[in-house]
């Protein structure tokens, strides 16, 4: 071959190797980019949102009974979420002044979504004043608790105690429920013993009934949950960025 038409031929081929150097880059790079701006996929084959909506389904208590709707604790929690930078997580609350394990029970279908990836399940203290069965209120809690893993909810139980004018075999039957259904569910949900742990029976942290916590008792129900909601929504999946 003439020299001139062997060296045509070498700056032909690296021309055609430099052109197919640049697309291969440029399919990596947008290949690369379509995978960051996917979705995560869960187990249901669905794509899991960004945004993590924790709802909770409660008693006036959660609703904040006599307080304003940013004082109640949900919305305590969700700022000092906010005050640690996580800015995707949300709140839903779904307290219902004077609700019963069987009342919730029948709202939580409503609570049903996929943003909602957290389920706080504070019921219980309407059972007790009105002196319902224990049985019926591990019934119920058991029948919330199956239904929100069974779409994918992570569960954190709150347990509640039954007031002291129920005599003590009430009160220790009623603490029980919450106790085993932590021990049936154990490593399947999370669970606090009792929601107003460190602000029952205070004065100065309840309203002037002394059973609905103030705007300082609710602060306090918020941090001492924080913990524990805090892991759950570190376990969440999370989309690429």
């Amino acid at each position: 071959m003439p020299w001139r038409a062997r060296s045509a031929s070498v700056v032909l081929a690296t021309v055609l190797t430099a052109a197919a150097f640049v697309a291969g880059c440029r399919a990596a790079v947008e290949d690369n980019s379509q995978a960051q701006q996917a979705p995560v996929v869960g187990e249901n084959g669905l794509p899991q949102p960004r945004k993590i909506i924790i709802a909770f389904l409660g008693d006036s208590i959660t609703a904040g009974y006599g307080l304003t709707s940013l004082q109640a604790y949900p919305a305590q929690v969700e700022q000092l979420f906010h005050g640690e930078g996580y800015q995707d997580v949300e709140v839903m609350n779904a307290g219902v002044t004077g609700d019963t394990t069987a009342g919730g029970r029948q709202r939580l279908e409503q609570l049903f979504s996929p943003e909602i990836r957290i389920l706080v399940v504070a019921l219980g203290g309407n059972d007790a004043l009105r002196g319902l069965s224990t049985t019926q209120t591990r019934d119920n809690l058991a029948w919330i608790i199956d239904s929100a893993r069974e779409h994918g909810l992570a569960v954190l139980l709150a347990g509640m105690q039954a007031p002291t004018n129920y005599g003590e075999d009430y009160q220790l039957n009623f603490r029980s429920v919450f106790s085993q259904l932590a021990r049936d569910y154990r490593r399947q949900i999370s669970y606090v013993p009792f929601l107003l742990e460190g602000v029952a029976g205070l004065p100065a942290l309840n309203q002037e009934d002394g059973i609905h916590p103030n705007a300082e008792g609710q602060k306090i129900i918020a941090q001492h949950l924080y913990p524990s909601l805090r892991d759950l929504v570190d376990q969440v999946p999370q989309p690429a960025q």
